[in-house]
């Protein structure tokens, strides 16, 4: 089969031919339909986690359909069509069947792990505890984005900050899991605010569902903070939104988010910090401030996220717009370390 390889990190990838793969007995190999190209694929290849290992394929946000199966999975079958998390738990720790597999200590992320989807074919270890069933007739554009950006946002907003319809929330930062979080919030019934330097990406936040958009360009902290309040009183919240999201990893923003937010507000951090923040933290215990992650979230979890999207109410198939194949895969990544246009998805069809 074809996959994208890279045997260092850093180093342009090639599109090589490796053997099939075989599944392990918990396990199954999937026919990958079509996968995403995101920014921790980026991260991986520059040397950036630790958890990665050269050589890699990589790849995690993938819908597919199962092509063989391992001796000990039994709840899915040679056929059926499926999607994955791209945080896959061991199915069997005390995190994983209380249905928390997101944390899982020996969890498993193809991509990262072990190599992943920008091939014709990859591994899912632990099948049965972590592949969702999707329909055949779904659209790929409206699946494999649900493996990544889209899970980590609603697990944020529907679980962890429990975002009830008509709630103001603030979104920190508008790339592709950002558009995710101002697109479940809108589906969700919540009153968003999109925060954001680029006039691009406040636009399409725009169209994404944000009733208000904040340019933060130039702005301090407590500037950011006020003009977010200011929108909040607008979208009828006059002490500023219920919940704010940071989904960029940076200190100034999520004190900015932590600033703008009411008394008793919800605070849901995303973005990866590269080192311990200094947070506003006598705000956060004078306002009795609620401070959440969000690292994903579990197969068992995927059945109102998948609702929305049946529904028509999400459509993350909105945010495509660019397909290439394995061979333009090497380039595509290698880009993602420039600066980029605002929120367009880039899926390859291997």
């Amino acid at each position: 089969m074809r996959a994208v390889l890279y045997e260092s990190f850093g180093q342009t990838p090639a599109v090589v031919d490796i053997d099939p793969l075989t599944p392990p007995a918990h396990g199954v190999v999937i026919a990958v339909e079509a996968t995403g190209v995101c920014r921790s694929d980026w991260h991986a290849w520059a040397g950036h986690d630790d958890s990665v290992t050269a050589p890699q394929v990589p790849g995690h946000e993938l819908v597919g359909t199962i092509a063989r199966v391992g001796a000990e999975v039994t709840r899915f079958a040679a056929g059926d069509r499926v999607t994955v998390p791209f945080v896959n738990g061991c199915g069997t720790c005390e995190f994983c069947l209380a249905g928390q597999a997101q944390v899982c200590p020996a969890q498993t992320q193809p991509g990262f792990t072990h190599w992943g989807s920008w091939a014709q074919e990859v591994v899912i270890r632990y099948a049965d505890a972590n592949l969702v069933a999707v329909p055949a007739d779904l659209p790929a554009e409206a699946v494999l984005p649900l493996g990544c950006r889209f899970a980590t946002a609603f697990r944020g907003l529907h679980d962890r900050a429990q975002v009830q319809t008509d709630e103001v929330v603030a979104v920190f930062g508008c790339g592709g899991v950002g558009l995710s979080a101002v697109m479940i919030a809108h589906a969700i019934g919540a009153r968003v605010i999109a925060v954001d330097i680029s006039i691009d990406a406040l636009e399409l936040a725009a169209r994404m569902g944000a009733g208000a958009t904040v340019d933060s360009t130039g702005l301090s902290e407590a500037e950011v903070a006020e003009a977010v309040r200011t929108a909040a009183a607008q979208l009828g919240s006059e002490t500023g939104p219920h919940v704010t999201v940071e989904a960029l990893g940076l200190e100034a923003t999520m004190n900015a988010a932590l600033l703008s937010l009411r008394p008793l507000g919800r605070h849901v951090q995303i973005g990866l910090l590269t080192g311990p923040p200094t947070t506003a933290i006598p705000r956060i215990v004078s306002l009795e401030l609620s401070l959440l992650g969000s690292h994903g979230m579990a197969a068992a979890d995927y059945g109102p996220l998948l609702d929305l999207v049946l529904e028509g109410r999400l459509r993350p198939q909105d945010l495509v717009t660019r397909t290439i194949g394995l061979d333009e895969a090497p380039a595509a990544l290698e880009a993602l370390g420039r600066p980029a246009t605002a929120g367009g998805l880039t899926i390859i069809r291997p």
